[in-house]
């Protein structure tokens, strides 16, 4: 028996291999991560499955320790004391001498119980432009956050820059929104926010689980913005920093961002 040349026998390999059907490529949506599965409370945090519904875990109160040096602006509506002297920083020349006191210091905003958002814009721009550091006082634990203020603008600003993650804490009347960069956190209602309040009350166990599942899913992300509605109290913004924290001193993200609205003047 004569055996093939050699030439045929290639021919031949190189004819089988071209007969053999070659696999599609994976689809480019095969290598996004999967999604985040739902948030919703623990309850074995807060008692039986129903419970959980009406009743907040308890969450203990992190943060920074209140910086020692800092000068103390105590919040009163529209209208602010340092030092024993008193501003209303929405008339431009009290915001003016507000700014010239606090130049380059370190400043510690101790919120009220009644003082909201929307009445703290020109006090808010005041600190922005010209203190050297912010930092906002828990209202129930001896506890602070240094802050980076960011108006309307900035906030838009910010959230343009080419970066994974873009986290931020939307806090609204009936709870936190947990949103990124591709979208929302989901919570027990698809339609409702991430964390809902519970019984009247914010719900921080929930919101530093769900900022916990963001942060490992958003690994290089290194700071937040907590953009409260403006009809929000300051202290109940300064609550909900706590959720970024998992430990004293030690928060998930570092560096915060507390977005206000832009003084209409400006």
């Amino acid at each position: 028996m004569r055996r093939a040349a050699p030439g045929l026998l290639l021919a031949g390999m190189l004819l089988g291999a071209g007969c053999r059907e070659e696999k599609p490529a994976e689809p480019l949506s095969s290598l996004a991560p999967p999604p985040l599965a739902p948030l919703t409370a623990s309850p074995n945090d807060a008692g039986s499955e129903d419970d959980a519904l009406f009743r907040v875990a308890h969450a203990e109160v992190f943060g920074e320790e209140v910086p020692k040096e800092a000068l103390r602006l105590e919040l009163a509506g529209e209208s602010a004391r340092l030092a024993a002297e008193d501003f209303t920083a929405s008339k431009p020349e009290e915001a003016a001498r507000l700014a010239e006191r606090v130049k380059d210091k370190a400043v510690l905003v101790v919120p009220d119980a009644d003082t909201f958002l929307a009445q703290t814009s020109e006090l808010l721009q005041a600190l922005r432009d010209s203190a050297g550091e912010v930092w906002l006082k828990h209202p129930d634990a001896p506890v602070a956050y240094r802050l980076v203020l960011r108006d309307e603008e900035g906030f838009r600003e910010w959230l343009a820059e080419v970066a994974p993650g873009k986290l931020r804490i939307i806090q609204r009347a009936d709870g936190f929104e947990l949103s990124t960069s591709v979208g929302k956190l989901p919570g027990g209602d698809p339609n409702g926010p991430s964390v809902p309040v519970r019984g009247g009350k914010q719900d921080i166990a929930t919101l530093r689980r769900g900022l916990e599942r963001l942060k490992g899913r958003f690994k290089t992300a290194e700071d937040i913005c907590l953009v409260p509605s403006f009809g929000t109290e300051v202290a109940q913004a300064a609550r909900a920093l706590s959720g970024v924290y998992t430990a004293p001193g030690e928060p998930l993200f570092e560096t915060l961002c507390l977005v206000y609205p832009t003084p209409p003047h400006r």
